[in-house]
């Protein structure tokens, strides 16, 4: 199964993460995951599920220079110091 075939019933947005301990992490995530959850502050705000699943991550932790890619990733919401999605108007 090629990642087009994947993707194709997924709703997904990238968006960038901070964690309390500095790091930093780009990813897809599927804004759809849940029924009636349509923004990335209702997943993250949802108590409904501990993690939050991110797709295709590239994550930039403090004092290493290269990144760290991750075809899935799971991070526990508690961690999470803001996120926001990318700008979709490229």
């Amino acid at each position: 199964m090629d990642d087009h075939e994947f993707f194709r019933d997924m709703n997904t947005r990238t968006i960038r993460i901070n964690l309390v301990d500095g790091t930093q992490i780009n990813a897809s995530i599927n804004i759809d995951r849940q029924p009636g959850y349509s923004r990335l502050s209702d997943l993250i705000s949802s108590d409904r599920e501990p993690f939050l699943v991110l797709i295709n991550s590239t994550m930039y932790k403090p004092g290493f220079d290269n990144p760290i890619k991750h075809e899935t990733l799971f991070i526990n919401k508690e961690h999470i110091l803001w996120a926001t999605p990318e700008d979709q108007q490229k």
